[in-house]
């Protein structure tokens, strides 16, 4: 297919080209990739959700860069993809916890609320006069209470495909943190081995990452929690590898 027969099909969200694909949908999944690495963790104790924040600026608060959102005590949300979008899902997911609350008294199921927001964003594909959400969601959080809380982890895409992972990651430098996970994660990891692994996972993909532009929560049967700039400092200082300035 050439240029100007892609032109005929990349302006409008709801046509398909003819070998089935949907450009508006796939430029969408384009922005995701651009947009600062975030990833989760399961572990047998709950989910690790961490992000890397980037400043254009120096001037710049990295703590405005919000990444990581609570949804409900026991829900929470990383991003990657155009900010603006995903805060609107994220006030949505928001939205969807507060109403299971109130109307049944006990907190909504991440693999309901995926797919509610899963949903949402797929009718932007359907239907003219709308684009796709040029964002990414990882949804992680805790299904059940007490000894019977279950961690849970999915991803939404663009498309409004939803999946369950037992550990991913979305945003630029996908491929080599996911590789990393890949070799590193197994099913007996604890929620601080998640901490760790998480840092380690954003610093293959970084190696001068700092800890003011990382962000790490947890969600356990204990609710949820953000790991401290201190925490994530002393993983740093264990496993980054000093720079010339620091041998100094």
């Amino acid at each position: 297919m050439n240029r100007n027969d892609q032109q005929a099909y990349d302006r409008g969200t709801s046509l398909f080209s003819p070998d089935g694909r949907i450009y508006q949908v796939e430029y969408a999944r384009e922005a995701v990739k651009r947009g600062a690495p975030s990833l989760g963790i399961r572990t047998t104790e709950g989910v690790v959700i961490a992000a890397q924040r980037r400043t254009s600026s120096s001037l710049m608060e990295g703590e405005s860069i919000e990444k990581l959102h609570k949804l409900d005590d026991f829900l929470g949300a990383a991003s990657a993809g155009h900010v603006a979008d995903a805060r609107r899902l994220i006030d949505d997911a928001r939205t969807a916890a507060q109403r299971n609350r109130l109307r049944y008294g006990e907190p909504l199921g991440v693999e309901t609320l995926t797919k509610t927001l899963s949903d949402e964003i797929q009718e932007t594909t359907q239907y003219g006069g709308t684009r796709p959400f040029g964002a990414a969601l990882l949804i992680a959080g805790m299904d059940g209470e007490g000894l019977d809380a279950r961690p849970r982890l999915y991803q939404t895409d663009p498309s409004g495909a939803p999946q369950e992972w037992r550990a991913v990651a979305i945003g630029s430098g996908r491929d080599d943190i996911q590789e990393f996970l890949e070799d590193t994660w197994s099913e007996s990891l604890t929620i601080d081995e998640g901490v760790e692994i998480a840092v380690r996972a954003l610093l293959s993909g970084d190696d001068e990452l700092d800890a003011g532009n990382v962000t790490i929560a947890t969600i356990t049967a204990d609710g949820y929690r953000t790991v401290s700039e201190d925490e994530i400092q002393s993983v740093l200082d264990e496993h980054q590898e000093p720079t010339d300035e620091d041998d100094e």
